[in-house]
């Protein structure tokens, strides 16, 4: 890139995110591990603790953040300053933008390489027009791609908050985890707290948890590496049931213990950002 276009650019991400208080990036080692249903559910708890939320998701191979929202066939529109992006209430206080959006169709496949995958990402950085937001989460795809080299590429002036990485319990996806990690530490991400997630399944009838994927292996790695560990979240058919439909899980599940997991995680990350300087 020329160093004029490098300049603009820059310019224009500065122009558009200098009014987001946190800026934080969810990763995971490996596919299925539940990446964008965490990024989903973060975004809902801090909106229901008051704060005005950006969702983007730059997993242009697999954009499940508008079925996820019951988003789907929603149009993306412009104004002066940029795209718009879709926002799921009326008050304007949670906006989600994807690639899912922008396909004609949603079976469509992203057949891109590389180069233009990373254009569209410093795209989406540069001309969405949050406004005035509290959180930008950013769905990033799973692995160590150069997606993820152009996020931390475009916002690292930014000073970005860092990062929340996603594994499960069983030690395949903790070896990958572990990976994520290095990348991490690599290219100067700074990881703000590991989730656990799937652990264990809580019976709705009697409360007995079944470590279906076994349990313990994200906290024991946070532990190994220093790093925050956020809290462990159990399997609940009512959360997967909530994504498959675009269905608030916060509003009708109040004593699920998946539910009082994420919760309580959002409120250890709240305490994180407030501790950063």
């Amino acid at each position: 890139m020329a160093i004029s276009s490098f300049v603009n650019l820059f310019e224009l991400i500065m122009n558009h995110l200098s009014s987001v208080k946190h800026v934080i990036i969810v990763l995971s080692g490996k596919g299925g591990v539940g990446k964008s249903t965490m990024a989903a559910q973060i975004t809902m708890c801090l909106h229901a603790e008051g704060k005005k939320v950006g969702l983007l998701d730059v997993d242009l191979c697999g954009p499940s953040i508008p079925k996820i929202f019951n988003l789907e066939g929603r149009d993306v529109h412009q104004c002066p300053e940029g795209w718009l992006p879709v926002y799921i209430d009326k008050e304007q206080k949670i906006g989600v933008m994807s690639i899912g959006f922008l396909l004609e169709n949603k079976d469509d496949a992203v057949v891109w390489r590389g180069p233009k995958k990373n254009a569209m990402i410093k795209q989406f950085l540069s001309d969405v027009y949050w406004q005035d937001i509290d959180y930008l989460i950013i769905d990033t795809p799973p692995g160590t791609s150069d997606e993820h080299i152009t996020v931390m590429e475009a916002l690292r002036s930014f000073n970005p908050d860092g990062a929340i990485v996603v594994t499960t319990p069983q030690a395949v996806s903790v070896g990958d985890v572990r990976r994520e990690l290095t990348f991490c530490k690599k290219t100067g991400i700074p990881v703000v707290g590991l989730v656990e997630n799937m652990s264990g399944y809580v019976c709705p009838h009697c409360s007995e948890c079944t470590n279906i994927f076994s349990k313990g292996g994200g906290e024991s790695l946070a532990r190994q590496t220093n790093v925050p560990f956020l809290g462990s979240i159990p399997i609940d058919r009512h959360l997967t049931l909530s994504m498959d439909t675009g269905k608030n899980f916060l509003e009708s599940n109040e004593g699920s213990p998946a539910l009082a997991s994420i919760r309580q995680m959002v409120q250890r990350l709240m305490a994180i950002d407030r501790d950063l300087p």
